[in-house]
């Protein structure tokens, strides 16, 4: 009698001796489907077949392995397509004609037909042939992770499509209402002659020799000023994201205490859920 691990060793190479028989299937049946169904999954569906019939069979039945599994193989891969279909036969049936007649009509031109072409061929007008191709894509479900290119380089998902480039991520957004919430408080905290350049040069549109005579200095002065004050916009703005923003009892040196109280005023100017709220800079 043999053991219940020489049963299990005979049952994996059996399994093992046939896995070309599922590839083999696997490419009879997939003629027959549209071309959006992945034969990967096929395949596996086919794997999961081979291993039941392996389970199952019994060689004093006088039936060839080969035989049985190949049923159980394309009935597995047959029930794993309607399982993840939810379309109507009908609509599956208009799906192989359309694709039917398209090859025939590539075949015969040499290109793919156009949509008179294929109206013409199917006995129906553009109209109707454009709703007939409307209700095809609608049945049509995909993951988002399916691909969407043969080219092994670009590597692009359904979700890569789908995503619209023009919107922001909620997340994104609220990152950007912060950052000018700080942006709006940094300007108006700095010193008077800091802030009426940069609200001058940046805002207003004002030339440096404009804002030269406002000031009643030189030119190489308002430059200044403008370096002086975006140096501190950045590191007061920079403060608020790394970590708590220091006391200015705790820094040492007057530059240092400056820039810390600066940074704490900034901090303390508005509430976090003010700052998540849409402002005109």
């Amino acid at each position: 009698m043999r053991s219940d691990k020489g049963e299990a060793h005979d049952l994996t190479a059996l399994i093992e001796e046939h896995l070309p028989l599922v590839k083999h299937i696997v490419f009879q049946v997939a003629v027959h489907f549209p071309r959006h169904v992945d034969r990967d999954e096929l395949a596996r569906a086919g794997a999961l077949g081979l291993v039941e019939a392996a389970r199952r069979y019994d060689e004093a039945r006088g039936v060839p392995f080969d035989r049985f599994a190949a049923q159980r193989i394309r009935g597995a891969i047959l029930d794993a397509v309607r399982a993840a279909d939810w379309a109507p036969r009908s609509v599956r049936t208009l799906a192989r004609k359309l694709e039917s007649v398209e090859q025939r009509l590539a075949t015969q031109l040499g290109r793919l037909p156009g949509p008179a072409e294929m109206a013409e061929a199917l006995g129906m007008t553009q109209a109707e042939l454009a709703r007939l191709q409307d209700r095809l894509f609608r049945s049509v479900v995909l993951a988002l992770e399916h691909e969407v290119t043969d080219d092994s380089d670009e590597d692009l998902t359904l979700v890569d499509v789908l995503c619209d480039r023009a919107q922001v991520e909620p997340l994104e957004e609220l990152e950007t209402r912060e950052l000018h919430a700080y942006l709006r408080d940094a300007v108006e905290l700095l010193p008077e002659r800091q802030r009426l350049v940069i609200v001058g040069y940046f805002l207003e549109g004002r030339s440096s020799q404009e804002l030269a005579r406002f000031l009643g200095v030189t030119e190489s002065r308002v430059s200044q000023l403008r370096s002086e004050a975006l140096a501190m916009l950045k590191e007061g703005i920079e403060a608020q994201y790394s970590g708590p923003v220091a006391a200015p009892e705790q820094a040492s040196g007057r530059v240092a205490r400056r820039k810390a109280s600066y940074a704490a005023a900034i901090a303390d100017a508005s509430a976090w859920r003010s700052r998540l709220t849409p402002v005109a800079v």
